[in-house]
């Protein structure tokens, strides 16, 4: 379930999870991603790091974003997610965190399975 993954061009591990987990679930290199989403956050006179920046990329890249019921806020995992989730390709956002999740599997360069999801984006 868990697949060790980092696009970053100098294997760098933190900071730069959006960036990561987007070129994954895109099929890009992380260069691109980031000057991707560099652009759309010219463009919306905000900064690339801003969830709305990266929020309107995924929209404009076919993506829905949809939110986890709040039925076990502290015990549905990443690892639940992937569970429930065994087709499609999705990026999983927790507070301070996002990961890639294709058919099931989550792609990081941590195991973060026991994080909690509160919002994911669903490629359409």
């Amino acid at each position: 379930m868990y697949i060790f993954m980092n696009p970053n061009p100098v294997k760098k591990l933190v900071g730069d999870c959006v960036i990561r987990g987007i070129s994954i679930l895109k099929d890009q290199s992380w260069v691109q991603t980031y000057t991707d989403i560099c652009r759309k956050g010219r463009d919306m006179y905000d900064m690339p790091s801003s969830n709305s920046v990266w929020n309107a990329y995924l929209i404009d890249s076919g993506f829905e974003k949809k939110t986890i019921p709040n039925t076990c806020p502290d015990c549905y995992t990443i690892i639940d997610f992937c569970n429930d989730h065994r087709y499609g390709e999705f990026l999983v956002a927790t507070g301070t965190h996002v990961v890639a999740v294709i058919n099931g599997d989550y792609y990081d360069t941590w195991d973060s399975g026991d994080e909690v999801p509160i919002y994911y984006y669903e490629r359409k």
